[in-house]
């Protein structure tokens, strides 16, 4: 991958790392259904309204909206509510490193489904490195007494849809990354509002906070409507399967965050799995491999 396409990696970490913080915020005054919904919800609207002011539309057919809302299932809804309902029940900084087994997910699905997202040596070292890293990142105490297994499932399974959701992503290179965006998201929250309406009845819950409504609107605005701008302009250029490493980047971002504002602890366990997922990142185009092979040969 280019400079340009790691720099808008990091920075797509940094968005959707703050979203596991918000998710933990929220959860503690609001049901999960009613999250999501204000999250798609509010990103669709800023989405919609951003391509009004710069004189576009998304150009809605039947076959459109219908890919647009298994997109939409696959990216946000399936995936939004599994990771909000696990941090009912587990920490931020934990939902978000069972979510960095995204890449090793994709992989698979990416090989299966694709024709130029095959499995390479360069790719199997960088998820075994990443792996390695979540592997540590978590240990054996995060499953100890207090850690609820169901959560741990549910964010593993959204991982695995999150996969399945950007290799499908692909094919919607046709049309411009902030169409795409404000389509997914905008049939996000068509699916969700009738559910979350009959669901939890969201007018006959409490008033939420300030720090909840803030929390609610970043999620929205910046960990959503900003984040996926950047990232389907980043499947364009660097592929389902080196964007999905944002994932490795993730549990940084949210572990610094869980530690500064709710007191989640960070161990040294957490140091040495970050220097193995730094290590996968820069595997994941080859450079360190090809380094190994080209010392090798001259060695010899």
């Amino acid at each position: 991958m280019s400079v340009r396409n790691w720099t808008s990696l990091l920075f797509l970490s940094l968005l959707w790392g703050g979203s596991f913080f918000f998710y933990k915020v929220l959860v503690a005054e609001l049901p999960p259904l009613t999250i999501v919904m204000g999250r798609v919800g509010i990103a669709a609207i800023a989405l919609n309204l951003g391509l009004w002011a710069a004189g576009r539309r998304v150009h809605w057919t039947w076959t459109l909206a219908k890919r647009f809302a298994l997109l939409g299932l696959l990216n946000n809804v399936i995936p939004f509510i599994l990771i909000c309902w696990g941090e009912t029940r587990i920490t931020s900084g934990l939902a978000s490193i069972l979510n960095a087994t995204t890449p090793i997910f994709l992989v698979m699905v990416a090989h299966v489904l694709t024709r130029d997202e095959k499995l390479s040596a360069a790719k199997i070292a960088a998820v075994v490195l990443g792996f390695a890293g979540v592997a540590v990142l978590v240990g054996p105490a995060s499953f100890a007494a207090g850690q609820q297994v169901g959560g741990e499932l549910a964010v593993l399974v959204a991982a695995c849809t999150y996969a399945f959701g950007a290799t499908y992503g692909k094919t919607f290179n046709g049309l411009p990354p902030i169409e795409i965006a404000t389509g997914q998201i905008t049939a996000a929250a068509v699916m969700m509002l009738p559910v979350t309406l009959v669901a939890d009845r969201p007018w006959t819950l409490a008033m939420p906070s300030a720090a909840a409504w803030a929390s609610l609107l970043a999620i929205a605005l910046v960990s959503t409507a900003l984040a996926y701008v950047v990232f389907y302009r980043l499947i364009v250029t660097a592929g389902a399967t080196n964007i999905s490493l944002v994932t490795f980047l993730l549990p940084i971002n949210a572990l610094w965050l869980g530690a500064a504002f709710l007191g989640e602890p960070v161990t040294m366990q957490a140091v040495a799995g970050m220097a193995l997922i730094g290590a996968g990142l820069a595997a994941i185009d080859g450079r360190i491999m090809r380094l190994f092979v080209s010392r090798g040969a001259r060695s010899a």
